[in-house]
């Protein structure tokens, strides 16, 4: 009976090195040297200090890390950055011009949308790529195109009423 090979226990000892990407951040060019790894949630709360966007879940399971890329509603938390280079991004800090509040910001606060908040900078970032996509013309369809934000305190009829506001608004 012959013994099996030795195995190789020792933990590797090189590190990837660092990539570059490129985005555009709330419309400013951006630069950045990231591990491979690096989501882009945590390049732009770690390494951008933009903390608008939320960690919640972390398994893109509540929606609080939603932003948009290119336009189209993304959950930061299970994207590499590296994957997005050359994207533009747009969190929860680029969707206001100067001190003139988007018109979901506006919206959630005429409808007292938000309770703790914690999920509101994603639901907004949805709910604008859920009006740019045009697919929802009631509430129902609303309700369904946004059930992957969740938000704990239960604020959805709010938030459906404020999402129609900006819509009605947008026409």
């Amino acid at each position: 009976m012959s013994t099996p090979p030795a195995r190789d226990t020792a933990a590797p000892t090189a590190k990837p090195a660092p990539l570059s990407v490129t985005l555009r951040i709330n419309g400013q060019p951006r630069t950045l040297s990231v591990t491979p790894w690096t989501t882009l949630l945590d390049l732009l709360r770690n390494h951008l200090d933009l903390t608008g966007t939320k960690k919640g879940c972390d398994h893109g399971q509540c929606g609080a890390c939603t932003v948009l890329i290119d336009g189209r509603r993304v959950l930061s938390c299970l994207t590499l950055a590296v994957m997005r280079d050359g994207a533009e991004i747009t969190t929860i800090e680029g969707l206001a011009k100067g001190n003139e509040l988007h018109p979901l910001q506006q919206a959630f606060i005429d409808h007292d949308a938000f309770q703790c908040g914690y999920c509101t900078p994603g639901q907004i970032c949805s709910a604008a790529g859920l009006i740019a996509e045009g697919r929802a013309t009631t509430k129902e369809e609303i309700r369904e195109l946004m059930s992957g934000n969740i938000c704990r305190c239960g604020a959805y009829p709010n938030i459906v009423g404020a999402i129609e506001q900006a819509m009605g608004g947008s026409r």
